[in-house]
C-alpha cells in the first residue's frame, strides 16, 4: 500500500495537462477557476473538467506542436466551398470592421485619459483609470487581431 501511495504521488503531476480545469477555494473563501492546480496554503481544488485522450492516442504535446495532422472527421465532399475572391472580400470587410473598432477604442482611450486627468483627487479617479486601462487592453487585442490577418 505504501508503494502504491508513493507511486500515485509521483505520477499525479504527470496527469495534469491543459485539458484539466479546477475550481480552487482559498482560505479566505475566494474562488479561482484555473487550468493549473494551486499548491500550498489552505487552498482546496476540485476538478471540474478533465479532457480524456482516446485510447491509443499519442500524448498531447501542447501548444508548441505545429506539425500537420489529419482531421478527426474529414470534410464531406458536398461541403460548400467559397472562391478565393469571395474569401479575400470577406477578409477585407473583417479588416475594415476591426480598424473601425480600433479607431473607436483610440478615441475612447483619449476621452478616458482626459477624464482621468481632470478627475484630480475625486473618488472616481480610480474608475477612470480602470476605464483607460480597459481601452488600452482592447487596443492591444485589436492590433494583435489585425496583425493576424492575411
Amino acid at each position: 500500500m505504501l508503494y502504491f501511495s508513493l507511486g500515485a504521488a509521483v505520477l499525479a503531476p504527470l496527469a495534469v495537462h491543459a485539458g484539466t480545469f479546477y475550481k480552487c477555494t482559498g482560505a479566505s473563501g475566494k474562488i479561482l477557476f484555473t487550468n493549473t492546480q494551486q499548491q500550498g496554503g489552505k487552498t482546496t481544488c476540485v476538478v471540474l473538467f478533465q479532457q480524456r485522450e482516446p485510447p491509443g492516442a499519442a500524448p498531447s504535446r501542447g501548444r508548441h506542436d505545429r506539425s500537420p495532422r489529419a482531421s478527426a472527421t474529414p470534410t464531406p465532399g458536398d461541403f460548400p466551398r467559397i472562391s478565393g475572391n469571395e474569401q479575400r472580400a470577406r477578409d477585407g470587410e473583417r479588416r475594415a470592421i476591426l480598424e473601425k473598432e480600433l479607431n473607436s477604442e483610440l478615441e475612447n482611450l483619449a476621452k478616458a485619459r482626459k477624464l482621468a486627468a481632470t478627475a484630480g483627487a475625486s473618488p472616481n479617479v480610480q474608475a477612470q483609470r480602470d476605464t483607460a486601462a480597459l481601452h488600452e487592453r482592447n487596443i492591444k487585442a485589436l492590433q494583435k487581431e489585425i496583425g493576424n490577418l492575411r
